[in-house]
Parts: C-alpha cells; structure tokens; sequence
C-alpha cells in the first residue's frame, strides 16, 4: 500500500498508507487531515484541496489536465510550478513515498 506525507504550513507531518485508486485528497480527508477542504468532494471544481507536491516528485505525479490547471488559477494561496489539487492524484504504486505540502490557506 503506496504511503503519502502531508506536511502543513507548521512542519506537523502526517502519514498515510492509502489505498491504489483512492486520490491523495479522499485519503487526507478520511483521515481528518487538516489544510484539506474538498468543498466540491473531488469534482475538481472548486481548487480547495491545493497542495503542493515535493519538487523532486513530480514524475511521480499523474500529467495535469486542462480541467486542474484552470481550476490552479482560483487557489486562495499562490499557485507555484508544483500545485496540483489533491483529487486529481489518485495513488498508484509509482507515488509511494509522496511527499505534498499544504498550503496555507485553501478558502
């Protein structure tokens, strides 16, 4: 089971061992991971559910499409090079060891 590392704006850590298929956003907020809104449920429709994936593991990362890199535009914290929304990262074996960091602010 790929694990993920969520760190908030504090440096607090939290680890999860997340299911193959289940987003990076449904696992944080099954485990009650704070900095994760996902007002839309995963629709990526409403960009509150930001992160911001650890540089060196971007190729881990499925390719953006066109429906997330709109929805980047509207984040409530800046959007950088490594944004992606946490419901558009659906863990797959290649992403064990995934590292993303949560922004300050979502809403």
């Amino acid at each position: 089971m790929p694990r993920v590392t969520y760190i908030d704006t504090a440096g607090k850590e939290t680890t999860l061992d997340i299911d193959i298929g289940t987003s990076v956003m449904q696992a944080a907020v099954l485990h009650g991971v704070e900095g994760i809104v996902a007002e839309c449920g995963g629709s990526c429709m409403c960009a509150t559910c930001h992160v911001y994936v650890r540089e060196d593991q971007l190729a881990k990362t499925p390719p953006m499409g066109p429906d997330e890199d709109a929805m980047l535009e509207g984040t409530a914290s800046e959007r950088k090079p490594n944004s992606r929304l946490s419901c558009q990262l659906v863990v797959s074996p290649e992403m064990d060891g995934l590292i993303v960091y949560l922004p300050e602010t979502q809403i």
